[in-house]
């Protein structure tokens, strides 16, 4: 159970910080807007399609890029938005180190690999 505290710590001191208050904030504040909400989530949505196509291999459509293009000018006008979607960023980019750390802490010993 040490580790799943540890984790339930570390979960802890993620919702304290600053970075995850500020996004806190600012997605409290851009989806109180039921147009802005529903507008991010559609350029959300249509994201992870043009992702899930390029992983497996294929091209998005033409349409779906458009609508991601036209989805992102509108919400680019939106100065919250855009801090939203920075501080969103800064959020994920904190868990992706946090994974990278503990991911490190697998790594095998491929040194007998070596010629």
């Amino acid at each position: 159970m040490y580790i799943y505290d540890r984790a339930n710590l570390l979960a802890q001191d993620i919702k304290e910080s600053p970075e995850f208050k500020e996004y806190k904030e600012l997605k409290d504040e851009v989806f109180a807007d039921e147009t802005t909400k529903n507008l991010i989530k559609q350029f959300k949505k249509a994201q992870f399609e043009a992702q899930g196509a390029y992983m497996a291999g294929q091209e998005p459509s033409k349409e779906l890029m458009d609508q991601i293009q036209k989805i992102g000018q509108v919400l680019q006008l939106n100065e919250k938005v855009t801090r939203y979607f920075g501080a969103e960023y800064k959020l994920h980019t904190i868990v992706s180190d946090i994974y990278k750390i503990i991911g490190d802490a697998f790594e095998l010993d491929t040194g007998f690999m070596e010629d």
